[in-house]
């Protein structure tokens, strides 16, 4: 039998795992967990069962979770409860345990039918948990697939987590997992009379964190309620650095269906401040974009209600706009940017601007700041609107070297 040299057997290994994000189809998201890496293969934290069990044993666990949340097939709460650990409780971020709930729907505490194990929901008025939700609980565990935008709310969702186990005194485990727009960092930086559930600490848009690296930061920055801090434990990936291109094998929420979308997630979300649908009620969620008034447009599309869009903006209404579902995902990837032209040429080219941004200054909230929609109403260009962020941008970088993994 012919041995193969090693190199060429590692070539192959290697050429046989990768999947190309060209492939993603609009349904379904593919993965690229198992692809080898120079140094080793990449595990997520909550692969890692051999370091964190024994953390378990013995403890009273309750686990902030949703579908993104397993073992290889399986979910973590089932790969728990299969090794005998006692799950006491489930907490529920936005879009609930299941990951089925609208961008904005109330989650409602219950039982899931699946574990009849009791569910707490974090989203709706209560965001964080009460003292008795922690009652008789030794551990919290956090296990939920970010896509590192600064208004995605499951990093809000883990500072309150870690706040109320900081002043409960039960320690916090963060299972890490990377960060698919780990690769840059952009945008303005949120300044703290616009701190809201869609960004709570002054970070740029695009962090460019593992949650468990911004665990770590919220910490060692003192921003919980009072300067308190938290006993953090962080089970950190192999194989990953913060260039690792990584696909997600499950949708992170219902409106981010595949890296496509998750792509765009951080360019095209500023629209959700606006006037213009940015694909709910379609199947290219986060991939086209448009509006009833507008008549510049080269694609035409008409929401409507469906499972994870309810009530989208422009309801039954035909929109004008632009489809960016035929753009190689790897295209928007290696950008490694803020993408501000879809929003700038879009406005521009609006024919009511004084309805453009929404009147509940939600624009602001996103952005973090004011500045960025003075500035596109001003006219300025993309240019010195980016220009505005550096210094910014430059402290935030330093800042963050303290804390990262990776």
């Amino acid at each position: 039998m012919q041995v193969l040299p090693v190199f060429l057997l590692f070539f192959l290994l290697a050429a046989c795992n990768h999947q190309s994000p060209a492939t993603v189809a609009p349904e379904a998201v593919t993965t690229d967990t198992e692809e080898i890496t120079e140094r080793q293969p990449l595990r997520l934290g909550a692969q890692r069962t051999e370091v964190y069990f024994p953390l378990l044993k013995g403890k009273k666990i309750a686990l902030t979770v949703n579908q993104t949340s397993t073992v290889g097939d399986t979910h973590l709460v089932d790969t728990l409860l299969a090794a005998g650990f006692a799950i006491e409780k489930i907490f529920a971020p936005e879009h609930g345990f299941r990951g089925t709930a609208d961008a904005g729907e109330k989650v409602a505490n219950g039982r899931d039918a699946q574990t009849d194990l009791p569910l707490i929901s974090l989203y709706g008025k209560r965001k964080k948990p009460l003292p008795a939700d922690l009652a008789g609980i030794d551990l919290v565990v956090f296990d939920i697939q970010d896509v590192g935008a600064r208004f995605y709310t499951y990093i809000s969702t883990l500072t309150y987590l870690a706040e109320a186990c900081a002043e409960q005194n039960i320690p916090l485990l963060v299972l890490d997992r990377p960060n698919p727009n780990g690769h840059y960092i952009d945008g303005p930086i949120l300044q703290p009379e616009f701190s809201s559930f869609v960004g709570l600490h002054p970070v740029p848009v695009v962090h460019g964190m593992t949650v468990g690296e911004y665990a770590r930061m919220v910490n060692g920055e003192g921003w919980l309620a009072n300067g308190i801090t938290c006993d953090l434990n962080v089970i950190t990936c192999t194989g990953y650095d913060h260039d690792t291109r990584y696909e997600l094998s499950i949708a992170p929420s219902p409106n981010l269906p595949n890296m496509r979308s998750i792509y765009l997630y951080p360019s095209l979300c500023f629209f959700e401040g606006t006037t213009v649908n940015i694909g709910r009620g379609t199947e290219k969620q986060f991939q086209v974009y448009g509006d009833p008034k507008y008549t510049d447009g080269s694609y035409t599309y008409t929401p409507v209600s469906r499972p994870g869009a309810k009530y989208p903006k422009h309801e039954n209404e035909v929109c004008n706009g632009y489809n960016l579902s035929g753009i190689n995902p790897a295209e928007i990837r290696e950008k490694g940017k803020l993408e501000l032209g879809y929003l700038l040429d879009f406005y521009t080219n609006y024919p009511d601007k004084e309805s453009f941004f929404l009147k509940n200054n939600f624009f602001d909230k996103l952005a973090g700041t004011d500045a960025l929609r003075k500035a596109i109403i001003a006219g300025k260009t993309e240019a010195e609107i980016r220009a505005e962020w550096q210094s910014g941008l430059e402290e935030y970088r330093e800042m963050r070297e303290k804390y990262v993994l990776y």
